[in-house]
């Protein structure tokens, strides 16, 4: 059972976004960089943005750094999951392996990861994915998923939900049934390649700035 403060702790993590939202937001103009942020007490929960030839990334590495921001974390997924019947966890490189495996040793799943190309020793299926600054290509392992299971998808960040789409695409040929994808931070556009497929974001920043 829960503690009073787990589950006070769990109903501010979704419903104070605001709160919990911390940003570097970083700008390269030639060799000059701007660093700007936006912070709240909750210093362990934020979400730093680095820079790539003009696009912008948020990171949730920091909630690593707090054990127990960490777990509450995995457990609010845990909670949703438990009692759905998923017999998989696909979790997307790189991040999803941190959430991934937790979730499914807790619900009792496997967890099959899905690649970045040439990464996996066996023989694999792949599937192409636009990006905001290029073109990239999850792989898994032919036979991880049997015909019939099924999925959750997971993955620490949504965008445009071009990678999570991959990953539906994927799995939906070695024929499981995608129940769900999840994220820890959802933008809100990350919805608009996902073609109706159930999307839960745990949490969606709120805060912008402009300079």
């Amino acid at each position: 059972m829960d503690s009073e403060e787990t589950r006070g702790y769990r109903a501010f993590l979704k419903q104070s976004v605001w709160c919990l939202t911390s940003q570097y937001q970083v700008s390269f103009s030639f060799f000059f960089l701007f660093f700007c942020f936006v912070f709240s007490s909750w210093s362990f929960f934020f979400f730093q943005i680095w820079w790539a030839a003009g696009i912008m990334f948020q990171d949730i590495t920091t909630l690593l750094l707090d054990h127990k921001a960490f777990k509450d974390t995995v457990d609010i997924f845990v909670d949703r999951y438990r009692d759905m019947g998923i017999s998989v966890v696909a979790g997307i490189e790189a991040r999803g392996f941190v959430f991934g495996p937790s979730i499914a040793l807790a619900i009792g799943a496997k967890f099959v990861p899905l690649r970045k190309p040439n990464k996996l020793p066996g023989e694999v299926i792949s599937e192409a994915y636009v990006l905001e600054y290029g073109t990239d290509r999850l792989e898994m392992h032919v036979g991880a998923i049997e015909p019939g299971e099924r999925a959750l998808v997971i993955d620490d960040l949504v965008a445009t939900g071009g990678t999570l789409s991959a990953a539906v695409r994927l799995l939906e040929r070695m024929g499981a049934e995608v129940v769900e994808c999840a994220c820890v931070v959802g933008l809100p556009e990350g919805q608009r390649r996902l073609d109706g497929k159930p999307l839960y974001i745990l949490v969606e920043p709120r805060l912008s700035v402009n300079y």
